[in-house]
């Protein structure tokens, strides 16, 4: 009778490994889809000289750039009471008004040094998401912090689109490296801690999965952009 018990639970805790580990592909998975559309959109946006100076030379530009804030502030609202199907599709549209909005980038940047960033940000992105993953001790104080300078650098931000300091762009482009770097390892180990809450049940899976890909596509593109400061290399100084 004890083997049997024993052998019970390993195939319990089998169960829930396999469960986490399609939980959290599906998650990446979904991510990926939205960071292909957002790189596809602001791709050929900064590919084309038309599109750049009917989006960015105009008054046009501030509707650009709040149009995905306005759309994510509705759509995750209202994520938790959609079903896949809906979710999926408000998640890219999200991901391509944000790619209209990242299309400005090639405007500034090389594009070998935008390319060249990626890689980095995805390294980092891999390496700190792992670290969240696997790591027992909890991270929810350091989260919580990080979150709280979120809002701080949010506002800097916003003040600084009419203030047009260059030192204060370079201390939030500093300072939001590493709160997104702490970031995605704590949103990495809260979705984990997410999926163990729902005690295995798969009702609502589907909807946290796009919940998920969107929280980690927010931390991705957030360290891509703040990164993009320094290891970009503006066309005026190649």
């Amino acid at each position: 009778m004890k083997s049997n018990n024993h052998s019970f639970t390993r195939e319990t805790y089998g169960y829930f490994d396999a469960g986490l580990r399609i939980y959290m592909l599906s998650i990446y998975r979904n991510m990926s889809m939205a960071l292909g559309i957002s790189a596809l959109v602001a791709y050929i946006v900064g590919s084309s000289s038309q599109i750049t100076m009917m989006l960015f030379s105009t008054y046009l530009a501030y509707v650009v750039m709040f149009a995905p804030l306005i759309y994510i502030f509705f759509f995750s609202r209202k994520l938790m009471d959609m079903d896949r199907q809906q979710a999926m599709l408000h998640l890219g549209i999200f991901a391509a008004l944000n790619g209209l909005s990242l299309g400005s980038i090639f405007l500034v940047y090389t594009a070998a040094s935008i390319a060249k960033t990626f890689f980095i940000t995805a390294s980092t992105f891999g390496a700190m998401s792992l670290y969240g993953y696997s790591i027992k001790k909890d991270l929810t104080g350091l989260g919580s912090f990080a979150y709280m300078g979120l809002i701080g650098l949010i506002i800097a931000s916003l003040v600084n689109i009419f203030l047009r300091s260059p030192a204060l762009d370079f201390t939030v482009s500093f300072i939001g490296v590493g709160i997104f770097t702490i970031l995605t390892a704590w949103d990495t180990q809260k979705l984990k801690s997410i999926y163990y809450s729902m005690n295995g049940s798969t009702a609502r899976a589907s909807n946290i999965a796009v919940y998920g890909a969107l929280t980690l596509y927010l931390d991705f593109i957030n360290l891509f952009t703040m990164l993009l400061h320094f290891v970009g290399v503006r066309k005026n100084d190649d």
